[in-house]
């Protein structure tokens, strides 16, 4: 790397892609230095470049971006990096190029925290690999938002992804997270695809002890966003129905 090299900003987007309605005003969610970073930025890596495209249009609106939105280089992350079966062995090297010329450098989620339950990890590592300065700005974080509104333990939490999708097998993970969480008093943190929110909420209700605390983040940081936390029993005999369309995060708790 000759000359100093840039560095990887990064930058965490709203929640609220693909959502109906009128998302908020990125001010509401964003403080105003992180939307001033973005409009400088000329060079993104990003999981979505629809996603991160959209974002920067917003971004526009607030401060104008440096150049035209034409004219910035967006590149996405290898498809290898994408979801639960990602791969570590991909060369992301020629993704840190802009910022071994020097130009700064930006990644973004499709929506959140980049790097935080998220492919972007694998940039971040291979920067760090080659000594170009990494800075994280400040934003909304799905996982850690969720555990704030909880009430659960927040000094001890584990986020653990996705569970499967066939009955039986999910049915036994479940068990499992409940008597890891019952064992070590640590809150477990779970996330789905929104349009089987319900179907989760459904297994998490069938499967946990009536004691164990359940708390559902829904659509957080949107206008019509609530968290909900309750004793599976009070779950049960006060049912709540999700929407199909908004990320949802659950929590539990174990007695």
């Amino acid at each position: 790397m000759s000359g100093p090299a840039g560095t990887l900003w990064l930058v965490p987007n709203t929640l609220d892609f693909g959502t109906e309605g009128i998302p908020p005003d990125l001010q509401e969610v964003l403080p105003l230095g992180v939307i001033r970073t973005a409009a400088r930025l000329g060079h993104w890596v990003v999981e979505n470049a629809r996603t991160t495209r959209a974002f920067l249009k917003r971004v526009d609106a607030v401060v104008p971006l440096a150049q035209p939105l034409q004219a910035i280089s967006i590149v996405e992350l290898p498809r290898a990096h994408k979801g639960p079966a990602r791969s570590a062995a991909a060369d992301l090297t020629p993704l840190l190029a802009p910022a071994g010329q020097g130009h700064d450098l930006g990644l973004m989620s499709e929506a959140g925290m980049p790097a935080v339950a998220d492919p972007g990890a694998a940039l971040v590592q291979a920067a760090h690999a080659r000594g170009i300065r990494v800075v994280a700005l400040p934003g909304p974080s799905a996982l850690l938002l969720a555990v704030a509104a909880s009430g659960l333990n927040g000094q001890s939490f584990a986020f653990v992804g996705y569970l499967p999708v066939d009955a039986a097998e999910r049915a036994a993970r479940i068990r499992e997270l409940e008597a890891r969480s019952r064992r070590d008093g640590q809150t477990q943190l779970v996330i789905e695809t929104p349009y089987r929110n319900a179907a989760l909420l459904g297994a998490l209700l069938a499967h946990l002890e009536p004691g164990t605390r359940l708390s559902v983040g829904c659509g957080l940081t949107l206008p019509s966003g609530f968290t909900r936390t309750d004793a599976v029993r009070g779950w049960q005999a006060r049912p709540t129905t999700l929407p199909g369309d908004v990320p949802v995060v659950f929590s539990l708790l174990a007695a």
